[in-house]
């Protein structure tokens, strides 16, 4: 039976990059975490270890704080494909590039325009592949918390003889917002992008009269379709942050929704991706 060398990358992880644009006093802030990962002619330095067609992992940590430098960072998808671009062109051996990046968000503090403020909301997401020929960006967020205090239901579902939940007609819906969305056309206002995608989100989070979680998925996803035509598909995965009215008849008092148990596991975990008919094969998009 023969034995073969199957798909393969490598590349150098997590390099965090913080570059500072000065306008005078006035300064602006890009906190990145950037992976790189390239594929290509590879076979004989997993087969003998020759290294000849390799491009070491510290080289391309260099590059991203060399091209950091050089050409600034306008937003984690300009600069992930400055890179992926970059580690391709310059060399033959290479021909995918994937890099993925991660955004740390600073807001600034009124006292001074050079103090900043982390911001303890959303991490925001990118990710970046190229082959030569063609590119394929992936915008997200993850960990954008949300919460409605009333207008959602949760009745009607299957019961068997381990059922134990009671129908809710008036309960908080909660979740944790991890996002990703693919584009079928570049621009380079990828952080109007970004705001308009966050907006859509928690606009229909909030206006969605919501029977379940899934409906409000849904919701979510189609409110970005049809708000953004450069985007062709979105994948959610949203944990059902549960909040449970507390039982306080014990002590002579009554509850209408006002005091929670917030439980942090187990959860119910909704995922699903909502896409055009017309959406275009996403080859190594989502890898």
């Amino acid at each position: 039976m023969s034995i073969k060398l199957g798909p393969n990358r490598y590349g150098k992880a997590e390099n965090r990059v913080v570059r500072v644009t000065k306008t005078g006093d006035t300064h602006e802030i890009r906190d990145l975490n950037v992976s790189v990962a390239l594929s290509g002619d590879m076979d004989e330095t997993h087969h003998t270890g020759d290294n000849a067609a390799v491009l070491p992992t510290d080289t391309q940590r260099n590059t991203v704080f060399a091209f950091a430098k050089k050409n600034g960072i306008t937003s984690p998808e300009g600069f992930g494909l400055l890179l992926a671009r970059h580690f391709v062109r310059s060399q033959p051996t290479v021909h995918h590039a994937r890099i993925g990046l991660e955004e740390y968000l600073w807001e600034r503090n009124p006292v001074r325009p050079y103090s900043f403020v982390r911001s303890g909301q959303e991490t925001r997401t990118a990710r970046v592949h190229y082959d030569g020929d063609n590119a394929w960006v992936v915008s997200g967020l993850r960990g954008l918390v949300v919460l409605n205090s009333t207008g959602s239901e949760f009745h009607g579902y299957i019961k068997d003889q381990f059922t134990t939940l009671q129908p809710a007609h008036d309960r908080v819906l909660a979740t944790e917002v991890n996002a990703e969305w693919r584009h079928v056309s570049f621009s380079s206002e990828w952080d109007k992008s970004y705001l308009k995608v966050r907006a859509c989100l928690l606009e229909a989070f909030a206006d969605t009269y919501s029977l379940s979680l899934q409906q409000t998925l849904y919701a979510m996803g189609d409110r970005v379709l049809n708000a953004c035509p450069g985007i062709c598909e979105i994948r959610l995965s949203l944990p059902n942050k549960h909040h449970f009215a507390v039982d306080l008849s014990a002590f002579g008092l009554g509850n209408d929704n006002e005091v929670f148990f917030a439980a942090d596991r187990p959860y119910g975990l909704i995922e699903g991706t909502v896409l055009r008919e017309t959406a275009p094969d996403a080859g190594p998009a989502w890898d």
